[in-house]
């Protein structure tokens, strides 16, 4: 999620992992635990802009199990919790194979 919110800048992102502890109760090291609380924390502090980020997020998350990230519906249609659980299964069975 970190690479994902590097393309606000240190100081945005930093101000983003304020706002998730102080107006929503998410402390970063939850982030990956509580996805669902994540996305809507997104949606409420930048609006239709959260999903510009979200993508940001799946791509660096996609880049990190080696996989491309394939977008099948519209770019607006995006379920990012979707996403997200996709690339974790797709992370454990990397780590099973091996």
């Amino acid at each position: 999620m970190d690479e994902g919110l590097s393309c606000l800048g240190e100081s945005g992102k930093q101000a983003v992992y304020f706002h998730l502890e102080k107006r929503f109760g998410i402390k970063k090291w939850e982030i990956a635990f509580r996805v669902e609380d994540f996305a809507d924390a997104l949606e409420k502090i930048f609006g239709p802009g959260a999903k510009l980020l979200e993508i940001q997020i799946m791509k660096s998350l996609y880049r990190k199990i080696g996989k491309p990230l394939r977008c099948d519906k519209k770019l607006q249609d995006l379920v990012f919790i979707e996403y997200v659980a996709a690339a974790r299964k797709s992370f454990k069975w990397k780590k099973q194979a091996k």
